[in-house]
């Protein structure tokens, strides 16, 4: 499921909802953008929101970007859960936590879609304890 939204300031937001809380390994997650901009600098960010029970110190994934202008951007990133000492790096209220990582700051999108493909790599055949991922645009 995608919920895209929008907010005044020129933020949007997409995000895939895990309904069973669960990303099966091969189960690539597709997100499409609409940039209206003629030309503008964003930051595009991820977030991934999980239970208390997500197992795995760190969530691992690999990024695939297409910008309107047809530029693609390849990434594998290492986005940490959990500190040294067990507590989570993200925000946290009652059975949920939501961290954020930078995907690309100060890029400049042109209008039309920006394109962007996760593919977990979560050494298992799924990362449970997810309750969804999303991709953030705003302007720098």
């Amino acid at each position: 499921m995608v919920f895209p939204s929008c907010s005044g300031n020129d933020e949007l937001e997409s995000y895939q909802k895990f309904n069973d809380q669960t990303w099966p390994r091969f189960n690539i997650l597709h997100f499409e953008i609409p940039v209206n901009s003629s030309e503008k600098t964003y930051d595009v960010s991820l977030f991934v929101r999980h239970t208390r029970e997500y197992e795995f110190d760190a969530f691992d994934f690999n990024m695939m970007m297409t910008t309107p202008s047809g530029e693609e951007r390849i990434r594998e990133y290492h986005m940490n859960i959990k500190k040294r000492d067990g507590s989570f790096v993200g925000k946290c209220n009652n059975d949920s936590c939501e961290v954020t990582i930078n995907l690309k700051k100060q890029i400049t999108l042109t209008k039309g879609v920006l394109t962007i493909d996760l593919e977990n790599l979560v050494p298992r055949l799924e990362a449970k304890g997810l309750l969804g991922i999303g991709i953030r645009l705003r302007p720098s």
